[in-house]
């Protein structure tokens, strides 16, 4: 693949990935229009709605169109929420906010699958490790980054949140126009022109070596989505920031990515893994610490960021390359989905436990999940089952 090409994906990524991080400012447009975070909750959950949304429509569409094209309309779509949101003054009618967000998780669902589809097929088994990752740290800047400059650029330029919604609409469209300039000139190989069946292929992903990455993507989800989603909670009457904690964890993973990029696919598969889940599991422990100094804090921040950062990229070049190539899309799309489930599903099982049980708890679940997902990582299949999932294929 060429250089320029790959600028192009990955400058479209940061952008929409920034669109996606921009949403942090929605609580704030409810508020400041006199609603509670009750509203913003229940809009918020058409996120989730359009996300489930997203993902299978790409992950049967991309085989009658370009899952460039898709990616370049996933965010259009998001584009229009955000224009939506700009031209509101109020919350009536009701709706409108909520087909708004509905519109961004359609698009970020279809984004989240429809770019890494793209540029998975255009990769080779050898390139597609470092182009994941790479391709996840410039996701990962464009989420955490851009809302930083945002909320300065807003307290420094006294924009308006119907300004700055139109902002990130326009600059949404400008990652649009690029995720189209890389789809054509990287044409795909074998375009087929045919709806794809992924749901149907489940039995043979779930007898594959995909399996397991998969089911490790959904569990790494949960931890995810539990370390993120409690912070305020777990630093409550300590001396550490939520804050700091995200800026380190989101600049640890940025970091490492771009650094390792070229040598992660290179090196053994098992060892690596244990590595990182090893990082991840210690900086879970380390949570548990927050309350005895804020240093706790910061090195949970740099395991759970080199940790969990490294593993993704790892496990879905792991997912697509053990697969047969007629089976990619179905694992990829499957990869997602079960990702989102994690991401989710997991937040409303945390807060029950934060409330009933207490933090302790709440860590203890966390290490749990990151130590199934190890086990399912490291533990390998009797050699009958490879023999069932190769007749099925």
């Amino acid at each position: 693949m060429r250089c320029l090409s790959m600028s192009y994906l990955l400058l479209g990524t940061l952008l929409t990935a920034g669109g996606y991080g921009s949403t942090f400012l929605i609580s704030a447009w409810f508020r400041l229009h006199g609603g509670s975070d009750i509203e913003t909750g229940h809009a918020l959950s058409m996120a989730l709605v359009g996300t489930l949304i997203g993902v299978p429509l790409v992950g049967w569409g991309a085989g009658k169109m370009d899952a460039a094209r898709l990616a370049a309309i996933a965010a259009l779509v998001i584009a229009c929420g955000y224009a939506v949101l700009g031209n509101l003054h109020g919350l009536e009618p009701g709706y409108l906010p909520r087909l708004a967000v509905l519109l961004m998780g359609i698009g970020w669902g279809m984004f989240y699958l429809g770019a890494p589809l793209a540029l998975s097929e255009r990769l080779n088994d050898a390139e597609r490790g470092s182009g994941f990752t790479l391709f996840r740290a410039f996701q990962m800047t464009g989420i955490c980054g851009i809302p930083v400059k945002q909320s300065i650029l807003i307290a420094q330029a006294n924009l308006s949140l119907q300004i700055t919604f139109l902002v990130v609409a326009a600059m949404l469209a400008v990652a649009s126009f690029l995720l189209l300039l890389f789809g054509r000139r990287e044409p795909r190989p074998l375009y087929e022109r045919v709806f794809r069946s992924w749901v149907r292929k489940l039995p043979i992903l779930l007898a594959g070596p995909a399996r397991r990455p998969v089911i490790m993507v959904g569990l790494g989800g949960a931890v995810f989505s539990g370390m993120m989603a409690f912070q305020v909670s777990l630093t409550e009457g300590t001396d550490a920031s939520a804050g700091v904690f995200f800026f380190v964890h989101a600049a640890t993973a940025v970091t490492t990515r771009l650094m390792l990029f070229r040598y992660l696919a290179s090196w053994p598969r098992q060892p690596l893994i244990i590595g990182l889940l090893g990082c991840l599991i210690i900086g879970l422990v380390c949570l548990s610490g927050v309350a005895l100094h804020p240093a706790f804090h910061i090195v949970a921040a740099m395991l759970t960021g080199a940790g969990y950062g490294l593993l993704y990229p790892v496990i879905q070049t792991w997912a697509v390359n053990d697969s047969q190539p007629q089976h990619r899309h179905a694992v990829l799309t499957w990869f997602v989905v079960s990702y989102f489930v994690g991401i989710f599903g997991f937040p409303a099982l945390g807060g029950w436990l934060l409330v009933v049980s207490g933090k302790t708890w709440l860590i203890g679940s966390l290490v749990i999940l990151a130590m199934i997902e190890l086990g399912v990582g490291v533990i390998r299949r009797p050699r009958t089952a490879k023999v069932v999932a190769s007749t099925l294929e």
